[in-house]
């Protein structure tokens, strides 16, 4: 019976953690509604997925920012997400929040100059996207 007494204590601790971070992203979500409308979130997703891929094909760019491109992409493709994408608000915060991340660690190492090179969209979609980075225009 020890052994079980472990095991359910470790599987109640990765549940409580998991709770845990939900409700961070869920305030995290929350306390951030400005940054970008779902309508502007719909809008900009093919822009988006193209400027990625697009990212991801540019052999200028080092080779560790193009495995972090293909990581997100597989991420974003999978079926498995860290937050299932059917919860309100927060299904879709961790993708959003995961693909913000990785854009602005590479336009920290590779700079603004390949994401305005290869964004399809809008001045403004860019600007948004940038923003969304944490970084700003050059």
């Amino acid at each position: 019976m020890n052994g079980w007494n472990a095991l359910v204590a470790i599987v109640g601790g990765i549940v409580l953690i998991y709770a845990v971070l939900l409700v961070l992203l869920a305030l995290y979500a929350r306390s951030h509604p400005d940054t970008v409308s779902m309508r502007d979130a719909l809008r900009l997703l093919p822009d988006l997925l193209t400027l990625l891929r697009r990212l991801t094909a540019d052999r200028t760019l080092p080779r560790g920012i193009r495995v972090r491109l293909v990581l997100v992409l597989i991420y974003l493709a999978s079926p498995i997400d860290l937050v299932p994408d059917f919860l309100p608000v927060i299904g879709y915060a961790d993708d959003a929040i995961i693909v913000a991340l990785v854009l602005r660690s590479v336009i920290r190492k590779a700079g603004n100059g390949p994401l305005e090179h290869h964004w399809p969209g809008t001045p403004a979609g860019l600007a948004l996207i940038q923003r969304l980075a944490g970084t700003t225009p050059a």
